[in-house]
């Protein structure tokens, strides 16, 4: 498949362009800063930059998937990033007829907020992570109003492990605390559920 990585320099995002790269599907990478991008060799490097709606135009033209694992650094300030960018985003996508987004957000977007864990519950999120994630919850909004094929993906505290497929994709966190999950394994789930119609229109909390 033609797959468009946002993200891609993260160490989530680089782990999806390796993963995808071995299993053969043609990578492209869309990067603010092409001429610094540190990326495997066979990746497809676009500048783009989701706040830029006319610059995820050529990105996503010819895609048969874009996997969003958009990050930022630590900032206690209210941001849009996530939101607005996902709403440029998807804006490129209808322009080229591209139909399938997975989009990584995290525990506290949404109803995942106050299940992981007392230490990150209580300190974490609400001393470091209250503005990014409060514009999270309106980036899966944004995403669930899109129409389109998607699939939220939220994982666990992410580590830099090996994949181990040893893990559980949740829909319904009742009565659980999500713990960690290594960024490999994130990469593997989408990466193998690219085409998969049962993960269409769902919200996946990824924990081993």
């Amino acid at each position: 498949m033609k797959i468009l990585i946002i993200g891609a320099t993260g160490p989530t995002g680089l782990e999806i362009v390796k993963q995808g790269l071995a299993l053969g599907h043609q990578v492209t990478a869309a990067v603010r800063r092409p001429e610094s991008a540190s990326l495997p060799q066979g990746t497809i490097v676009v500048r783009a930059d989701v706040t830029d709606a006319h610059s995820l135009m050529a990105a996503t033209a010819g895609q048969d998937a874009v996997l969003n694992s958009l990050g930022s650094s630590i900032d206690r300030k209210p941001t849009t990033l996530f939101s607005q960018g996902t709403r440029n985003l998807l804006a490129a996508m209808q322009q080229a007829a591209c139909r399938r987004l997975l989009c990584i957000t995290g525990i506290g977007a949404g109803d995942s907020q106050g299940h992981g864990g007392f230490f990150y519950d209580r300190i974490i999120q609400p001393l470091l992570l209250n503005e990014i994630y409060k514009d999270k919850t309106r980036q899966e909004e944004v995403v669930r109003q899109s129409g389109i094929h998607w699939t939220i993906v939220r994982p666990g505290m992410l580590t830099n492990g090996p994949r181990t497929g040893r893990f559980r994709a949740l829909t319904d966190l009742t009565g659980i605390t999500v713990g960690k999950i290594s960024r490999a394994d994130v990469a593997g789930f989408l990466l193998d559920h690219l085409e998969d119609a049962a993960t269409f229109e769902q919200t996946l909390t990824l924990t081993y």
